[in-house]
């Protein structure tokens, strides 16, 4: 099969599209021939160097979410037969035409999706959902900050806070980032350059002065400090993405004071039954509002797998709004 490959770690230019051997199921896993896959950061930090993938899954080949058809069933997998459409997250190997990943790691994709835009829902929605919804516990009326609001997971959280009821917010680098995630629910949503002195003054005026309930960090970094100056008595602070740093100020007597909740998440290194659980809840909450047309899948560019390198490019440019995606096969 064909599949990009990291040859050695550095930039963009390190991506080769070689043939590899075809993997073979095992117990309980499916084959899945890849119509498409979309890229992460993950991906990026993975061909750098500095974020191998789990045990088990490619080392080399990189890529966390797909959409493709079920090639072949292997020992004891009942879930699915040959030829469901079905999209999913895995630990690596997507940037591939086939892979291999548990049965019950994936959902089937609805009938009005295209392979473009059902690869490029999984990494986004899941993390969302799960952070937003399933940990965060974001409730009608409660209102959410969302940091990156113009990256996939941004734009997806906008909808999904939508969707159970509250109230999006959002910061990002550039004006256009800000226009995407209006155009998909946003309230409000101001540009942050170096100094982020701006974003409580801003959410002191959405808000009344209250504060947001909910904070999605997908930055890290100093935005972990200023995100709690924007928290309201009781917020939830989630800790998602460390594009800004890994380490933070912690104001202690702040987060006693106001009683507020930091929790960090990440899926890729779960437990297989942790990833199940999360796939069944996007399954059951968050597939049928893509069947129904309620939710939108927000695409920046699709790229053949052969210009991989130039999706990285484009993905580095921090000038996306919305996923870049890789049509593996036709």
């Amino acid at each position: 099969m064909r599949a990009v490959v990291i040859a050695r770690f550095g930039g963009p230019e390190v991506l080769e599209l070689r043939d590899v051997a075809r993997p073979e199921p095992g117990t309980g896993q499916v084959l899945v021939r890849v119509r498409a896959t979309a890229l992460n950061r993950a991906d990026v930090i993975q061909r750098e160097g500095r974020y191998p993938a789990p045990t088990g899954w490619p080392q080399d080949i990189p890529g966390i979410e797909f959409a493709g058809e079920i090639a072949e069933c292997g020992p004891d997998a009942r879930e699915w037969r040959v030829g469901d459409r079905v999209f999913g997250l895995v630990g690596g190997g997507a940037y591939a035409e086939y892979l291999v990943t548990h049965e019950r790691t994936m959902a089937r994709i609805p009938d009005r999706l295209s392979w473009e835009e059902a690869a490029a829902i999984p990494e986004a929605f899941i993390t969302a959902y799960d952070a937003l919804v399933t940990q965060a516990g974001a409730r009608p009326s409660e209102r959410v900050l969302i940091h990156a609001v113009g990256s996939g997971v941004g734009l997806a959280a906008v909808q999904l806070a939508r969707a159970v009821g509250a109230v999006p917010y959002g910061t990002a680098r550039h004006q256009e980032k800000l226009g995407a995630a209006r155009a998909l629910g946003m309230e409000e949503g101001c540009v942050l350059a170096e100094d982020l002195g701006a974003m409580a003054t801003r959410v002191s005026e959405w808000t009344g002065g209250r504060g947001v309930d909910v904070v999605l960090d997908l930055v890290g970094g100093p935005y972990v400090r200023a995100s709690i100056d924007a928290l309201a008595v009781g917020g939830r602070l989630m800790l998602i993405g460390t594009m800004a740093g890994r380490e933070a100020e912690l104001p202690v007597g702040q987060v006693m004071s106001r009683r507020i909740t930091i929790r960090g998440t990440t899926l890729r290194a779960r437990p297989l039954e942790e990833k199940i659980e999360v796939t069944k809840a996007f399954a059951a909450q968050v597939v049928p509002l893509f069947a129904r047309g309620s939710l939108r899948v927000p695409i920046d560019g699709v790229f053949p797998l052969e210009r991989a390198a130039d999706a990285h490019r484009r993905l580095e440019s921090n000038l996306t709004a919305g996923k870049v995606v890789l049509r593996v096969s036709e």
